[in-house]
């Protein structure tokens, strides 16, 4: 291509890093409130023992957590306090209450805490035969296991928190485009109105406000009845040194609250570091190349030597180990790759078709400035594949961002047992052993990433035909991650470019629109991964489909937001397996020559194209806008096809052409509703199952595999929000995925497959 790669463009490619919000003053609020609960408990009366002053006193009890009772009494949670005050019944004038501290031994808490997992509220019988077991007190066990359950929701509540501010950012983000988009009637930077219903704009823009307004007052009244933050106060705090008190990790207050002190989670963390250090660097007998496929192989023996690993399956459910490594050079800078991992919401945004949902929740160290090196983050994601036939992965880690010289920096993310038991026991745990990459900053804006995915896994039901896919580990594995960001950072680099030659930029004037549609293309695609992967955004439902394939159809409803449809949206998906290799059937779906071939809407009619735009080195990294033309009317549909080395997508949607026509000359898109749908391509994993041994060569060619193609198509079936869904809406979204199907089958001549 044109590009010149070896010197891109110095302009920033990453949205500002959001403002993160502060947690301290949310649980040094918690930690009182539950100290207050702790000190109205009933007291028990009773003989003092041998520690006591005297026949005549008698002693008052009250059990009170750590966890709970404030910075100053923090202590590890598996401790207990019991405060013992004595007074003399023979003196009228109180005396000064005298304290005495017990801990519960090891042996305890442990039963305690098994007992806790099955029953976190055991009933009176349970509490009598534990305390006769454990020899304490029958209402020791009581508080105990109040103090366990407040501790358990404090932490869920911080989660639910960062999602929560991240909804309070969305919608400050909304609030802030509509005011924009209200007092500029037209495009400053090419005087055309922005909307063909100029006239309405105004009383549009009003009830967006208003709306706005609503939807605020709501989260404003959330909030205050959690007791998080009082009425009207700031979602965000400033991260500025003299507000350090503020912005300090709640594991400063609660050095006890996931079991493990900061100091200990810091060591945890460089030990990573050294781990992913060598797991990146080592070759054999650590790693060992597979003859039939070139992938790099962890031998596993080799791996508990070298790292001394414990069996850390005891007591759990069989679990599975994914390890993989993968290396390759990207165009961008280092400080831009390194913040987009620093930053959460940059994070989701550079893998869309892998993470469905990203949050931070809890910033355990700032790291140093300018650079955040040192960064110590607790993360939550679910990872997702692009079909719901395939279930997502949540997993807790703490991320650690840390400079190892001038020219390179590691990014090192590892699970920690205490942090995702605490957090919620519920969920199918995969578990990250020391994982991340290694980025050296290679000058001249390229840089080299080695990435190590380590992954321990609960066994899940996988659909048969995607088994051997996530199995192999090429689903979430490093070569997946390693090609997505390469992809991402070349569309980066092309959507900077300033020197694109016209063959590689057809039917666009100007970079303003050049630009604009890239940007209009690239909310397309991620819209298009958020809603067709099985995350529990989505409520999938099987439909029985006439000509055998697996339908699976979702429906939401959009109130406000400007970037789709208002109404009510269904999304129905199918995956099937075809006969065929991944770049044939790529080349197929986004060649618009034939595109009559498979899209019913086009009627059989040619197609036309508007413009071209190259977004990757490889041809098929491309934005099409194509114009389809029937007796009745015209159409526009823009385009996206991306394509790397483990997967390839082509997106599409029908546009407003009034709407795309401003977009094509540099106006901004980021309110022009658009509504996607596409298909994924995915090698089927045969090739990575070993070869037969025989003497007929030509068996040894038949190594290629088929695809697996995810079909989906998204519809508008109501313009009113308030309506509902009708059987007649997921009978007619059946039939265009079955139709399309068998004409995809017909064209490509696999109808047997």
């Amino acid at each position: 291509m044109g590009v010149d790669m070896s010197n891109p463009p110095t302009k920033d490619f990453f949205a500002s890093p959001a403002l993160s919000l502060s947690l301290a003053g949310i649980f040094r609020d918690a930690g009182a409130a539950a100290a207050a609960a702790a000190a109205n408990m009933e007291v028990e009366e009773g003989d003092e023992g041998s520690g006591g002053g005297g026949s005549g006193k008698r002693e008052e009890t009250v059990e009170i957590s750590s966890e709970n009772s404030g910075p100053a009494r923090s202590r590890s949670e598996d401790e207990l306090l019991e405060h013992e005050d004595e007074e003399d019944d023979g003196d009228k004038s109180k005396k000064k209450k005298r304290k005495k501290y017990h801990r519960h031994t090891a042996e305890q808490i442990r039963e305690m805490e098994a007992l806790f997992k099955e029953s976190p509220h055991p009933d009176e019988k349970q509490r009598q035969q534990l305390s006769k077991q454990l020899g304490l007190a029958p209402r020791q066990v009581k508080f105990w296991f109040q103090n366990r359950r407040t501790q358990i929701k404090a932490i869920q509540e911080r989660h639910e928190n960062s999602l929560l501010k991240q909804e309070l950012d969305k919608l400050r983000d909304e609030n802030k485009a509509m005011r924009e988009t209200i007092n500029k009637a037209c495009c400053p930077s090419c005087g055309m109105a922005t909307t063909s219903k100029d006239g309405s704009m105004t009383t549009e823009g009003q009830q967006l406000r208003i709306e706005n307004a609503k939807l605020k007052a709501e989260v404003e009244k959330l909030r205050a009845a959690i007791g998080k933050y009082p009425p009207g106060a700031a979602s965000t705090s400033s991260c500025s040194a003299a507000n350090d008190q503020e912005n300090r990790s709640s594991l400063d207050f609660y050095t006890g609250i996931f079991g493990l002190e900061k100091s200990r989670i810091m060591e945890i963390v460089n030990q990573a570091t050294e781990e992913l250090k060598k797991m990146a660097t080592a070759g054999e007998p650590l790693w060992v190349r597979s003859v039939e496929t070139g992938r790099e192989i962890l031998n596993y023996d080799e791996y508990v030597k070298e790292f001394s690993v414990e069996n850390s399956s005891n007591g759990r459910p069989k679990r599975s180990i994914e390890a993989s490594r993968g290396t390759g050079v990207v165009f961008v800078d280092l400080p831009r790759l390194v913040q987009s991992f620093v930053d959460v919401n940059q994070w989701k945004e550079m893998f869309p078709c892998l993470i469905s949902k990203a949050a931070t929740v809890d910033v355990i160290c700032n790291g140093e400035a300018p650079n955040r090196s040192g960064a110590v983050q607790l993360m939550f994601a679910e990872l997702q594949m692009l079909t719901p036939l395939v279930p997502t992965r949540e997993v807790y880690f703490v991320r650690y961002c840390k400079q190892l010289s001038a020219e390179q920096w590691a990014i090192v993310d590892v699970s920690i047992d205490k942090v995702e038991e605490n957090i919620d026991a519920s969920l199918v745990k995969c578990r990250k052993r020391p994982s991340g990459c290694i980025i050296e900053d290679k000058s001249n804006g390229h840089c080299k990433v080695t990435w190590v995915e380590h992954l321990e896994c609960q066994k899940s039901t996988v659909h048969t035909m995607y088994r051997t896919v996530v199995s192999s580990g090429l689903a979430f594995g490093a070569r997946h991650w390693m090609a997505t960001l390469q992809l991402q950072c070349e569309r980066l680099v092309f959507f900077m470019a300033t020197n694109v030659p016209t063959k590689d930029s057809t039917g666009v004037a100007t970079l303003a629109g050049r630009k604009s549609i890239l940007k209009l293309a690239q909310r397309m695609t991620w819209s298009f991964c958020h809603a067709i992967g099985a995350s529990s955004y989505h409520t999938w439902n099987k439909v029985p489909s006439k000509t055998g394939e697996d339908i699976r159809v979702s429906s939401r409803k959009n109130l406000n937001d400007p970037g789709e449809p208002l109404g009510v949206i269904v999304c129905a998906v199918s995956s099937v397996w075809l006969p065929v290799s991944p770049n044939v059937l790529f080349d197929f779906l986004r060649d618009e020559a034939r595109r009559n071939e498979w899209d019913i809407m086009s009627n059989g009619g040619p197609v036309q194209s508007i413009a071209n735009l190259a977004k990757g080195q490889d041809r098929g990294n491309a934005v099409a806008i194509q114009a389809m033309k029937s007796k009745e009317n015209s159409t526009w549909v823009l385009q996206d096809s991306c394509t790397n080395a483990f997967e390839s997508m082509v997106i599409f949607a029908h546009v407003d052409i009034a709407g795309m026509q401003s977009v094509i000359t540099g106006c901004d898109s980021s309110n022009m509703a658009i509504l996607p749908s596409g298909f994924s391509i995915l090698p089927d994993g045969l090739e990575s199952r070993p070869l037969v041994i025989t003497s007929r060569q030509e068996k040894s060619n038949d190594t290629e595999g088929g695809s697996l193609l995810t079909i989906a198509f998204q519809i508008l079936t109501n313009s009113s929000p308030t309506a509902k869904l009708t059987m007649e809406s997921v009978e007619s979204v059946n039939t265009l995925i079955s139709c399309t199907l068998r004409s995809i089958k017909t064209s490509l001549q696999c109808e047997d497959g």
